[in-house]
């Protein structure tokens, strides 16, 4: 008979596509089979309406799926009397495994109802469950996971082997009579009773738990609790980074905003943190001087087991000494955490790789941070690239790695600032794991120009090793490149104006770049305009200490008085002794610092910055809504927005005011050559990128003064530091 070949790529593998497939079929009484291997899904069907049959495919696709591309090419063969779920064929490393997603409805229902699996904290089905964290190797079955410890129950087998049944081939199944238990420690020994209903009373005591869940562990207290979130804090040694939340829906709409799109966000399989307006009902202390929170849903069934004993909200952190990177290990948790943590919910199923919580913003759209629940998924590479492998290896903070292979771009968590040699390590750890895990064998490397970068040494060590070519890809022109294939802008899409706003960068000059205009592709680019320069005072220290940049800016404005006024207890003359002597002092034309600069005339945290970013939160949090900008001079000099500033300041002028204009100002000023070289024809478009625009003050700034030419923005891709790795890997394939 005449048949069809049906091929399905994208995410279609782990994620009950197949039975999906296999009840299709048979809701349209075609005969067949369906079955993995190296690219994808193969569907081989035969009867009437194979048309409407394959129309159906990605319409109807199981949540977790995602459809790229679906072709149907004629063949001949013998028609079989059934539809038949066929054994695996070839290995199925090109495909790569479904990321983790938060429980489903139904596992819900089943926790909370009557049967085997009521109260059971490990319940999971093909639309839920863990998936990469677990995962040793490919192809995805369950001797190659964590769970091969548990050999499953008569019951889930016949669940398992059953293509009707949602649990058809889910690799993590398991019961209360097979799979893994759970316990609360204290002090290393094992309380016995109802681990959950123990960790709850530990909760409303004010004591902070130690949570392992499906990346690694978690530190937990009562959020409403004011003395229980300090102690979280001075336990960590976290003065005031804000704490993410936890809670349900109606618990979470008390403490926060949330529109129809946060919501939706909010349920999606991949459970992310969610940035949201606070409605500050909370103690101070979850997010200290700032206006938004970071919230999410329960996401495994043991967060619901909680939730629905506890009621409220928890403020839950990452389970790490600070700066170290994400335990997983229950021993190493209660060797380590015992400083933070007074009892351990636990149990005995093993991670095999940590992961943090995702951070998506719903409005605007943006992912801040890429990590459970969309890891390992990829993209497709834009058009009109070569097929090549490549490894690239990312910056010095927010290190992450991206892989290419067939056409997809596998982008990497976040593993932390390689200052630090147990996150070093980790970063190493990453790079052999994944490449392993996806057969990966590159052709070319790439990582950052600045030789300084440890992962740029890093890339260095392996190209000499495997003689392979490395391609250094500076900074900010990363930038761009990760914004456009974002989008994803073709090969040959043109020219784009991309503004590039961030800490700082190396450029291709051997300056530290930061404020960029820059009229450029994934091939080459030049620089418009940037912002105008000025000297780091003391080098790392300006990163720290707000108040080096205002003094330095400051000055270079003939604000020298103004200077001594505000910060009449630093070390000023010090300071300027290096300026004029250019001892320690890189210039830099660093966004960043000048955020930090404007933030430290207004007294937020002059003299140190806790956490990366504090000072620019802050100012965000207070400034006001949209209005009428400082301006700058020519060459982006902020001389006359600072002059703006002092007058501001003399007459009394609120600070929501003052940090409104320095917004809206900045905006406009690096708007406008921008908005000139596509009205000009030497630009397609504007691209924003840069960790700057992880605000979405600055974001609404700029886009008011771009609204009558096309603008292109990171959606999935992160706009700091973490999405690098994702430029360089498709400079480079270029290159290639």
């Amino acid at each position: 008979m005449q048949g069809q070949r049906i091929r399905v790529r994208g995410q279609v593998q782990g994620v009950g596509f197949r039975p999906f497939i296999w009840a299709l079929a048979r809701e349209f009484a075609l005969t067949g089979r369906v079955f993995n291997d190296p690219e994808g899904v193969l569907i081989e069907v035969f009867g009437p309406g194979i048309a409407d049959f394959a129309a159906a495919i990605p319409r109807r696709a199981p949540p977790l799926a995602r459809v790229d591309a679906l072709d149907c090419t004629g063949f001949e063969g013998i028609a079989p009397e059934g539809f038949a779920i066929a054994q695996t064929q070839g290995r199925v490393a090109e495909t790569g495994v479904a990321p983790d997603a938060a429980t489903c409805p139904d596992c819900i229902a089943e926790i909370n109802g009557p049967g085997r699996r009521h109260g059971y904290a490990f319940t999971n089905c093909t639309q839920c469950g863990p998936r990469f964290t677990i995962l040793h190797g490919l192809p995805y079955d369950r001797e190659k996971t964590s769970m091969a410890a548990f050999a499953m129950c008569p019951a889930c087998r016949a669940e398992y082997e059953d293509p009707a049944f949602r649990r058809f081939q889910a690799q993590p199944i398991a019961c209360p009579d097979c799979g893994p238990r759970l316990w609360y420690e204290v002090g290393g020994v094992d309380q016995g009773g109802d681990p959950v209903s123990l960790a709850v009373d530990l909760l409303r005591r004010g004591g902070i738990l130690a949570l392992k869940e499906l990346g690694g562990f978690h530190l937990a207290g009562d959020a409403a609790n004011p003395d229980a979130v300090a102690l979280l804090r001075a336990r960590k040694q976290r003065p005031a980074k804000p704490f993410a939340l936890m809670g349900t829906v109606e618990a979470l709409g008390v403490t926060a905003w949330l529109s129809a799109a946060d919501s939706a966000l909010l349920a999606d399989p991949a459970a992310p943190i969610v940035l949201v307006g606070a409605r500050h009902v909370l103690p101070e202390a979850v997010a200290p001087g700032l206006g938004t929170l970071g919230v999410m849903l329960p996401h495994t069934p043991l967060h619901h087991l909680l939730l629905a004993q506890l009621g409220g909200v928890l403020v839950m952190t990452s389970g790490n000494l600070s700066g170290a990177p994400q335990v997983t290990d229950s021993a190493e948790a209660t060797a380590k955490l015992f400083v933070c943590a007074d009892g351990f919910l636990l149990h005995d199923r093993a991670l095999v790789r940590g992961l943090d919580d995702r951070v998506e913003r719903a409005t605007p759209p943006m992912a801040p941070r890429r990590a459970r629940g969309r890891v390992p998924g990829t993209w497709p590479v834009p058009p009109g690239f070569p097929q090549a492998q490549v490894l690239a290896l990312g910056g010095q903070i927010k290190a992450s790695i991206c892989l290419v292979k067939s056409g997809e771009a596998l982008l990497s968590h976040p593993l932390g600032d390689l200052d630090d040699a147990r996150t070093e390590a980790e970063f190493l750890r990453a790079i052999t794991d994944t490449r392993a895990l996806l057969d990966h064998r590159p052709d070319v490397l790439a990582c950052d120009l600045h030789d300084g970068c440890r992962s740029s040494t890093v890339a260095d060590t392996m190209g000499l090793a495997a003689g392979l070519p490395v391609v250094r890809v500076p900074h900010h022109h990363a930038h761009l490149a990760a914004g456009l294939a974002d989008n994803p802008w073709p090969r040959n899409g043109g020219q784009v104006a991309g503004i590039i706003l961030d800490g700082l960068g190396l450029g291709p000059d051997g300056t530290l770049w930061g404020g960029e205009v820059l009229l450029g592709d994934y091939d080459s680019f030049t620089r418009l305009a940037h912002l105008h320069p000025a000297a780091l005072g003391g080098g790392d220290a300006a990163s720290r200490q707000p108040w080096r940049n205002a003094l330095v800016r400051l000055d270079q404005a003939g604000l020298c008085d103004l200077a001594d006024r505000l910060f009449a207890a630093m070390p000023r003359q010090t300071l300027r002794a290096a300026v004029r002597h250019g001892v320690n002092v890189p210039i830099s034309s660093s966004t960043g610092r000048l955020f930090d600069a404007v933030a430290a005339c207004l007294g937020i945290v002059p003299a140190l910055q806790t956490y990366e970013g504090e000072a620019a939160l802050r100012l965000e949090a207070l400034a006001g809504p949209l209005g009428g900008g400082y301006p700058f001079g020519p060459a982006l000099d902020p001389a006359p927005m600072f002059r703006a500033l002092a007058q501001d300041l003399m007459e009394g002028t609120s600070p929501a005011t003052i940090a409104a204009r320095f917004h809206d100002g900045l905006a406009a000023a690096f708007a406008a050559p921008a908005r000139a070289a596509v009205q000009s024809g030497r630009a397609k478009a504007v691209a924003l990128s840069g960790g700057c625009f992880q605000s979405p003050r600055l974001m609404a700034a700029t886009l008011f003064c771009l609204t009558d030419v096309p603008v292109l923005i990171h959606r999935h891709v992160p706009p700091n530091d973490g999405g690098l790795a994702f430029g360089q890997a498709i400079v480079a394939l270029g290159q290639r």
